[in-house]
């Protein structure tokens, strides 16, 4: 699995769980962090206010998870991948707890292992193409809807369109 954030454009119509985008001249946003299973089916969500650090989602994201997985085994651990801004003991608790291994490398450190090594696959790779699927709803790119439990709302038909298309039901929406 794997964990990642995404400041989710801009809000102009403000409303709750939005907050000053400090990449955008403290314009109001909200950021999303998604979690997906190794093939890019989304699982798990969170959101929050664009200023809002992405450790601090992370709990919120794995609790968010609706089907309860299977026991790990010392033959078939799971593992979380995430980003270098979940680098933290608490995160890394907050893993343990759930008998999780985290994967945690730095951004430029991935790159530096698929070129050295070809059989190498990019992990966080598939939950970034999660939240450029997203984006390509516009009204995901551009949060309108003041209420957050309509974004929300919004965010989970997202996600079920992309498990539909990613199980092979249908073509991909353009």
């Amino acid at each position: 699995m794997a964990v990642d954030r995404w400041i989710d454009g801009k809000s102009p119509l403000g409303g709750g769980q939005t907050g000053p985008n400090p990449t955008d001249r403290a314009k109001l946003g909200t950021k999303r962090s998604v979690m997906c299973e190794a093939a890019g089916i989304p699982v798990g969500l969170a959101t929050d206010g664009a200023n809002r650090n992405d450790c601090k989602l992370a709990e919120a994201t794995i609790e968010s998870v609706p089907v309860e997985r299977p026991d790990p085994t010392p033959d078939q651990p799971q593992g979380v991948c995430l980003d270098k801004a979940y680098d933290h003991d608490f995160v890394r608790e907050l893993l343990d707890e759930r008998d999780l291994t985290p994967h945690i490398r730095s951004r430029g450190e991935e790159g530096k292992g698929l070129r050295t090594d070809l059989g190498h696959r990019a992990r966080r790779w598939v939950v970034e193409r999660v939240h450029s699927w997203i984006n390509r709803y516009r009204s995901l790119l551009i949060r309108w809807s003041k209420k957050p439990e309509n974004h929300r709302g919004l965010l989970k038909f997202c996600f079920a369109l992309i498990t539909w298309q990613q199980m092979g039901v249908m073509p991909l929406l353009r």
